[in-house]
């Protein structure tokens, strides 16, 4: 997916963005990636302090017109940035990079970058020398950019009792994210008939209880196992949905474990809805539901629009 352009200027400028609070941002990988890069471009760095941070210094790199704007952290960082650079259109579009520093690197590992930090620092100076760069295209609800999945219904709740847990001092892992799917699926009212709506050009279905929306698979990790719900989801198509109608306990179960299989099939059955390839997602609920992208909870909502948007990005790597 990508191409070769020419290759960097010398005295190009460039922001990188540090999240010093990301689980694998180390001060040894922070040196080598600020020492490595400095001999390569003029170099700007800047660490993160509060949420929200890393978009409001894309937003300045782009008016001031940044070259390069490097995420040293995890997919919030990324996500972060990526909005930043995509909330101004009056100045010429950055190219980003993405330096691999959270517990799960999604949208870095689904790109073949390197999670080993001094590996994915080695990965961007061969672009930076070549002039690689590769088109992203990206997921949008109203205003809010998303990079690999988004999604309502019961997964954007677990969604929401994790950064509850993580406000309050735990530790993002795959253990957090495991007992809030315990805990939030005993406490559902009912686990069949949900109030979710789905609407594409080509189809309507009703009764929905969870609807996963992705932008590329895997979906996400666990450690290294990769998680499937729609295994022909691509960054050079569109949005693909995986939607379940009934979470009985055996069929979930199935379900989950049809998630881990490297298959082509991904997750399947009665009960389940699997659309390919869509530029536009409705969905619509009698009641507010949760919403979440890129693991980040945004509120509760009863209409929301998923909007595929092709090559809204470039990425070096």
């Amino acid at each position: 997916m990508g191409a070769a352009y020419d290759s960097y200027a010398e005295d190009m400028r460039a922001l990188v963005v540090v999240n010093p609070e990301a689980t694998a941002t180390t001060s040894r990988a922070h040196d080598v990636l600020l020492s490595a890069l400095g001999h390569e471009v003029s170099l700007q760095t800047v660490r993160t302090t509060h949420r929200n941070h890393a978009a409001e210094v894309a937003a300045t790199a782009r008016a001031e017109g940044i070259e390069l704007v490097v995420a040293f952290g995890g997919d919030g960082t990324v996500n972060e940035i990526v909005n930043g650079l995509l909330g101004d259109s009056g100045h010429a579009m950055p190219d980003i990079a993405v330096i691999p520093g959270g517990s799960t690197n999604v949208l870095a590992r689904n790109l073949g970058i390197p999670n080993d930090p001094i590996e994915a620092t080695g990965l961007l100076l061969d672009a930076l020398r070549t002039g690689r760069r590769h088109p992203l295209s990206l997921g949008r609800v109203d205003d809010r950019f998303f990079t690999f999945a988004a999604g309502a219904g019961f997964n954007a709740d677990v969604v929401r009792v994790v950064e509850q847990q993580r406000a309050r001092g735990k530790r993002s892992s795959p253990a957090l994210y495991a007992r809030a799917l315990v805990s939030r699926y005993f406490l559902q009212p009912d686990h069949s008939g949900g109030p979710i709506t789905v609407r594409t050009d080509e189809t309507e279905v009703d009764g929905i209880m969870a609807a996963v929306v992705s932008n590329c698979t895997p979906w996400t990790y666990i450690g290294q196992r990769a998680i499937r719900p729609s295994p022909r989801a691509s960054f050079t198509a569109g949005l693909d949905v995986m939607a379940l109608t009934s979470m009985r306990v055996m069929p979930f179960v199935r379900h989950l474990v049809q998630t881990m299989r490297d298959s082509d099939r991904g997750v399947h059955g009665a009960d389940v809805l699997q659309l390919h390839d869509c530029s536009t997602i409705t969905l619509y609920s009698a009641v507010p539901v949760p919403v979440e992208v890129d693991g980040d909870y945004l509120g509760e909502r009863t209409e929301v629009e998923f909007r595929s948007v092709p090559s809204a990005v470039h990425v070096a790597f």
